[in-house]
């Protein structure tokens, strides 16, 4: 069935090039899935009328200060959660290639950790209900994901299984198979589908009034769709398959989804008079 396969897209990786610098798609992924984060937070923090006592947890300046917080999460958090889990060995041979991230490898686990720390200790330095943070932060979060996910689809990494299904795609380094375009899966799982339900969750219950509720179903709902996606994923070829054909992804989506399971829980107790 390979003739029914789409052949990759002839999209240059590079966006610019000027002299010596280049400017990549997925550099731009992830400056407009920030930009787009930020401006969805400011709206949201404006409407009064869905948080806990009629009052948004971050104001408009928070907000504003709070990009380079996050900025500096998602990166540091991203690239150390790369090296840690999936690259180890190869970064202690050298150790300089640590901080190449021009030439790739970050993590989205250990990017949400970076965040994680970062609302944390932006929170107490600015006397704001930490899990109202952890539920704005969320509902703007799948943007990021979205980006990101289309990003590695034009770099054609992070591709998935080879499979006889009419949109598998032959991408150019991967051989002559098509294979499963797993990353526009988790576009449109942990993008589009996510930012829908949070949403919903925002805007037709009082999911808000309830801090750690949203943020609950966005650490479950990842961790789930991202395990699904791994089913069809190839993984990292200095990984492979972990015990009982399960991947590294499902790992690191497994404390995620307790966690999420777990602020549920609080958020719960909280609400009982």
């Amino acid at each position: 069935m390979t003739f029914l396969a789409i052949p990759f897209p002839t999209i240059d990786p590079v966006l610019l090039s000027l002299g010596p610098i280049q400017i990549h798609w997925y550099a731009i992924a992830y400056i407009v899935g920030i930009l787009l984060a930020w401006s969805y937070t400011r709206r949201m923090a404006r409407q009064a009328h869905l948080w806990p006592s009629e009052q948004s947890p971050l104001t408009a300046t928070d907000l504003d200060d709070f990009v380079i917080w996050a900025t500096l999460g998602i990166i540091i958090g991203g690239r150390l959660g790369y090296v840690l889990f999936y690259n180890l060995d190869a970064y202690l041979a050298n150790p300089a290639q640590i901080l190449a991230v021009w030439n790739g490898g970050m993590a989205f686990h250990g990017g949400f950790l970076g965040v994680t720390i970062a609302m944390i200790l932006f929170a107490r330095a600015r006397s704001i209900n930490i899990f109202s943070m952890f539920d704005l932060i969320a509902l703007a979060a799948p943007f990021g994901l979205f980006f990101g996910r289309v990003a590695n689809f034009i770099n054609s990494e992070l591709w998935g299984r080879t499979t006889d299904l009419p949109w598998g795609v032959i991408f150019p380094n991967a051989g002559p198979e098509p294979r499963h375009p797993s990353q526009l899966y988790e576009a449109a799982l942990e993008g589009i589908l996510l930012f829908l339900i949070l949403r919903i969750l925002s805007h037709s219950t009082n999911a808000l009034k309830h801090p750690g509720t949203v943020a609950g179903c966005f650490a479950i709902l990842y961790g789930i769709f991202r395990s699904l996606v791994e089913l069809v994923r190839l993984p990292d070829s200095q990984i492979g398959y972990l015990s009982f054909g399960t991947t590294m992804g499902m790992w690191l989506s497994a404390p995620m989804i307790l966690a999420g399971m777990l602020l549920l829980v609080y958020a719960r107790l909280k609400a009982r008079p």
